[in-house]
């Protein structure tokens, strides 16, 4: 008998508002036909689709809403794919599963062994390393940086250590109001000669990446605002 579970489908959405064209022509293949989608913002999920497909009628897709703070659907997504239904994952930029919600929803497919499919698209851990300079052959994304004192300079000291230790680039993210109190609290707790990456609206048309020393940076310090931004650090 066949198989007639659905696949899932881990759909890129552009890193910064209309930049549509860093897509391939495969995204707009799938979500032409995709009417199932576990979403981590419905709103703008719609919007993307909306973009996508100017005539396309959004009202018969089915979405199910996924973030940080709540459960994922689990029974629905079983739902879903036993009925035979093509099921999509979307977060609200760049890849899903990667500094975003949807592990769990790939880990659920492969408990059923259901097809996962990643679609290509822009993931702005990878398009920042790529621009920094710094080494590729080995590197670490750690997330978030802890907020609060002593945690954050513990951890910022050891993974500049790492760095060092393993000859290794670190990446890490932070919530985008407390960038400018992260780029100081770097400048603060870093080497000197500790290079330092800031890769800010990446594939936007104003996007900024800018590597320099830790010494270089404290003569002039940038303003970084609420815009989201990568950060990487080389001892």
């Amino acid at each position: 008998m066949a198989n007639t579970t659905g696949s899932l489908y881990l759909i890129p959405i552009p890193l910064a508002d209309g930049i549509l064209q860093t897509l391939p022509a495969e995204v707009a293949t799938h979500t032409e036909r995709i009417k199932h989608y576990f979403v981590e913002n419905v709103r703008t999920a719609r919007r993307f689709l909306r973009a996508m497909h100017a005539t396309m009628p959004i009202e018969p897709i089915e979405f199910s809403e996924i973030d940080k703070h709540s459960d994922v659907n689990k029974n629905l997504l079983r739902q879903w794919l036993n009925e035979g239904h093509d099921v999509g994952v979307m977060s609200e930029a760049g890849c899903p599963g990667i500094a975003d919600p949807g592990a769990d929803i790939v880990a659920i497919a492969h408990s059923m062994n259901v097809t996962v499919v990643p679609l290509t698209g822009p993931n702005s851990l990878i398009l920042a390393l790529m621009s920094s300079g710094l080494t590729g052959q080995s590197f670490c994304f750690t997330g978030y940086i802890p907020v609060k004192e002593p945690l954050r300079s513990k951890r910022i000291k050891e993974l500049e250590a790492q760095s060092i230790k393993e000859r290794q680039t670190q990446l890490f993210i932070e919530t985008p109001y407390r960038n400018d109190h992260l780029l100081a609290d770097l400048l603060t707790h870093c080497q000197e000669g500790t290079r330092l990456c800031i890769a800010q609206n990446l594939t936007a048309p104003e996007s900024f990446i800018k590597t320099k020393t830790v010494a270089e940076w404290k003569k002039e310090v940038p303003k970084m605002g609420k815009i989201p931004a990568v950060f990487l650090i080389h001892g």
